[in-house]
């Protein structure tokens, strides 16, 4: 089945717009394992407008599932943070400084020779590397071509679609995408903007889907439904998943 990884920086956003630690994002971590999640995923930026560097070292002590970070690795205090805490795995993202969201995947075969040396930094401390790429098969192409270990399809736009009534349209170049993944060898996560109207259709088609990683939506529905029942009903929508 394909794994649930929640992103918590929205908890972290929520607990620096007041300063102290309230939320707890150590305790809501925690939790979030306990209620059936099987990793969590921090994305810091330089200006720890959510979660802080100091956050991903207090994480990395008490964390029991998987533990994923995603950033740029253009930022050398980045990399330095991946490396003193060597999670599980990496997502490399290609924001720019200040980017309010990750909005597109790499460019695999511009960026081939930065990426194959970065990946290769990672990989050599034991961490298992994932690269954002858009559902284009020459760039899963060119992310084999980098040594990574997986990709995360960038869903936005298989999101938008799927809102519109295009569900066809919307999944279609994601189906082709992990098929040449699954053929390449590359493992396939996946996320930005599933939610729990469209992430069972997505996970239904999506031939060898390791994992997605969900925050926005999963922590905006948790003010409604509570963040136990939260997810346990994204993990439902998992239960079916190719």
């Amino acid at each position: 089945m394909t794994k649930l990884s929640v992103n918590i920086n929205k908890i972290a956003t929520l607990r620096n717009s007041r300063g102290g630690n309230n939320p707890d994002l150590i305790k809501t971590a925690l939790d979030i394992e306990r209620f059936g999640a099987e990793g969590i995923t921090v994305h810091p930026r330089p200006d720890e407008r959510h979660i802080r560097y100091a956050d991903v070292y207090d994480l990395k002590k008490v964390i029991h599932t998987e533990f994923n970070i995603e950033g740029n690795c253009t930022e050398q205090s980045f990399v330095d943070l991946v490396l003193a805490n060597k999670p599980a795995q990496v997502t490399l993202v290609p924001d720019a400084i200040g980017q309010l969201t990750s909005n597109h995947g790499w460019n695999t075969i511009e960026h081939k020779a930065y990426l194959t040396d970065m990946i290769a930094v990672f990989k050599n401390a034991g961490i298992r590397v994932s690269i954002f790429v858009d559902p284009v098969i020459e760039m899963v192409e060119g992310a084999k071509a980098t040594g990574t270990d997986r990709i995360e399809l960038y869903t936005e736009g298989y999101a938008k679609e799927y809102a519109i009534g295009n569900k066809q349209q919307a999944i279609t170049p994601y189906i082709a995408a992990a098929k040449k993944a699954n053929e390449l060898g590359l493992g396939i996560n996946a996320g930005h903007d599933l939610d729990l109207h469209n992430l069972k259709f997505f996970a239904e088609n999506i031939p060898g889907l390791l994992e997605v990683s969900i925050g926005h939506a999963l922590i905006c529905d948790a003010l409604y439904l509570g963040l136990e029942n939260t997810v346990q009903l994204y993990k439902r929508q998992l239960q079916t998943s190719v």
